[in-house]
């Protein structure tokens, strides 16, 4: 039921049909890395900012967000978002699996790689006005610096991630997210 959902060319209203709540991603998609995940929902706080900002766009989103269960940038973000979409009457939330969606995947890359998790922004008639991922762009920036300088492995990198991540409380991810939504909103 939930594979392979594409959607339009304009709008993405049949994806958005096929994807998963966060509450079936969780139980039934999310199996080997469950206790990242349910960690990172149970502690992520949504901070009063971030709420107003969304109201203030005065505008209903919806969040059509790629994942898998294996990302860790994932694991980091997505239980955020999931928290701010509970505070926000102006948000709703799908998830589809980014490995069974690549056509969905493939006009959404990042620099040519199929990067997650990825938040396409759609507007009410659920057209994409915008994104937001694969990370926070400090972060984006970190990583692809460690990775070019090919001098520590993938594992040593994700250490310096999960602690960004840790230390930064998901303020800038939340920061963009709402930057994204805001610039559609002033037709900036």
């Amino acid at each position: 039921m939930h594979e392979n959902a594409t959607g339009g060319e304009t709008g993405l209203k049949g994806a958005w049909d096929q994807a998963f709540s966060w509450d079936e991603y969780a139980e039934s998609e999310i199996l080997d890395h469950a206790i990242l995940w349910s960690g990172v929902y149970r502690t992520a706080r949504i901070p009063e900012w971030a709420t107003q900002r969304v109201a203030a766009t005065g505008r209903h989103w919806n969040l059509l967000v790629l994942s898998e269960d294996w990302c860790g940038d994932a694991s980091n973000t997505v239980p955020l978002l999931v928290k701010l979409v509970e505070t926000s009457p102006r948000l709703d939330m799908s998830i589809l699996k980014r490995d069974e969606n690549l056509d969905l995947m493939d006009r959404y890359l990042t620099n040519g790689s199929r990067s997650i998790p990825l938040a396409i922004i759609l507007d009410e008639a659920f057209h994409p006005v915008a994104r937001w991922g694969p990370r926070p762009a400090e972060l984006q920036v970190f990583v692809l610096r460690e990775k070019r300088a090919g001098i520590r492995s993938s594992d040593e990198i994700y250490k310096d991630v999960r602690r960004w991540y840790a230390k930064d409380g998901g303020e800038t991810t939340l920061d963009e997210l709402i930057g994204a939504m805001e610039s559609v909103s002033d037709g900036r």
